[in-house]
């Protein structure tokens, strides 16, 4: 009776410290949770001095790429999309991925990039910072970063687990830029925001030879919010923003990851119907699109090349699910002159660049 008594109170204690370790946690990371600053100025890393305006009437290029942190490779499954890994395979991975990024970004001597969740200090890319790395690659640009979310320490999965991460945003510019801002997306204010972070879009502007400004929006809208009305206001938010800018005169390109179906039916474009791990790619509310804005969604109907894939399996062609999500937002004094998908077969990253060339008219 005594040894079944000892038994008990042993167990009732495992108990006791596994709920407090659990509480212990859940308080940590609510605590611990803190959004940066709307309208946080941001700093600007000029390449040279220069007093060079972009040219309206002229072909511009603008490459836009969410990289994933330099982890996803083809046979990359990722946790929260119903795969396995949290994290990348090793800094050496890292590092040989962020290597091939750069070459790519320079092949392509665009005049303007945007790159998405870029990670510094992280425990999924082993503290490699990648920000300092795209940077070296391309210093002959202007350069800016805007910090998206730092999240608390996720314990998850349990044999490796996913960490503490800061990730965020890269614009890089041919012309210097003269001023850059971050502005905070709305979010989920329940239990989801330790989920979906922080979000987050920048502003940055650069002189035209006409006197105007061009002000380039990088974005990366939410991926697991479970309030559908949380990205239609963040949309909303972007829509203003340029709005703004236009009414003053001024040209407005925004890029980035939506995290929305630009497509509308990729599902049926591209052959793989959702399934219950890409559920998220719900079609871009082209009817809340507002007077003088255009949505520019990347497409060849002859190459049908997708600009995302779903991580719950290894990347094949006609198995893996794939959807565009990442595109462009115009004002109507820039003409757009072609957009498309560059197929980079998501060798390193499970996005592929996007790229569209305009002209400010």
């Amino acid at each position: 009776m005594k040894i079944k008594k000892r038994a008990i109170g042993i167990a009732l204690n495992i108990l006791i410290a596994i709920i407090i370790i659990a509480v212990g946690y859940i308080a940590y990371v609510f605590l611990s949770y803190d959004r940066l600053e709307d309208n946080l100025a941001l700093d600007i890393h000029n390449a040279r001095e220069s007093t060079d305006a972009v040219h309206t009437y002229k072909t511009l290029e603008l490459t836009s790429w969410n990289i994933g942190f330099a982890a996803y490779l083809q046979d990359y499954t990722f946790f929260m999309d119903g795969g396995k890994e949290s994290r990348a395979r090793s800094e050496q991975a890292v590092l040989d991925s962020m290597n091939y990024i750069d070459t790519r970004l320079r092949e392509e001597d665009s005049d303007f990039y945007n790159i998405q969740e870029v990670d510094f200090d992280a425990t999924r890319s082993y503290k490699v910072d990648e920000r300092e790395l795209i940077r070296s690659a391309m210093r002959d640009y202007s350069y800016v970063f805007a910090q998206n979310y730092d999240s608390p320490y996720l314990f998850y999965p349990i044999t490796r687990p996913h960490g503490a991460n800061k990730a965020g945003l890269v614009t890089l510019s041919r012309t210097n830029l003269t001023d850059s801002l971050r502005r905070s997306l709305p979010i989920q204010t329940d239990f989801a925001k330790v989920l979906d972070l922080d979000r987050c879009f920048s502003v940055s502007r650069m002189p035209t030879d006409n006197g105007k400004e061009l002000v380039l929006i990088n974005l990366h809208l939410s991926a697991y919010t479970t309030d559908p009305s949380i990205v239609k206001r963040q949309v909303k938010m972007v829509y203003d923003t340029m709005l703004e800018e236009y009414e003053k005169g001024n040209y407005v390109v925004a890029s980035g990851d939506f995290n929305m179906d630009l497509l509308g039916e990729s599902p049926k474009i591209f052959g793989v119907p959702l399934n219950a791990f890409s559920s998220w790619c719900n079609p871009y509310p082209v009817e809340d699109i507002p007077q003088h804005i255009k949505l520019i969604a990347p497409f060849d109907r002859d190459k049908k090349i997708a600009s995302c894939r779903n991580n719950d399996m290894p990347y094949k062609k006609g198995k893996t699910f794939e959807c565009t999500v990442d595109g462009f937002l115009t004002t109507d004094n820039v003409w757009v002159v072609s957009s498309e998908v560059l197929n980079e077969e998501f060798k390193y990253s499970d996005h592929n660049p996007v790229q569209m060339r305009f002209v400010l008219l």
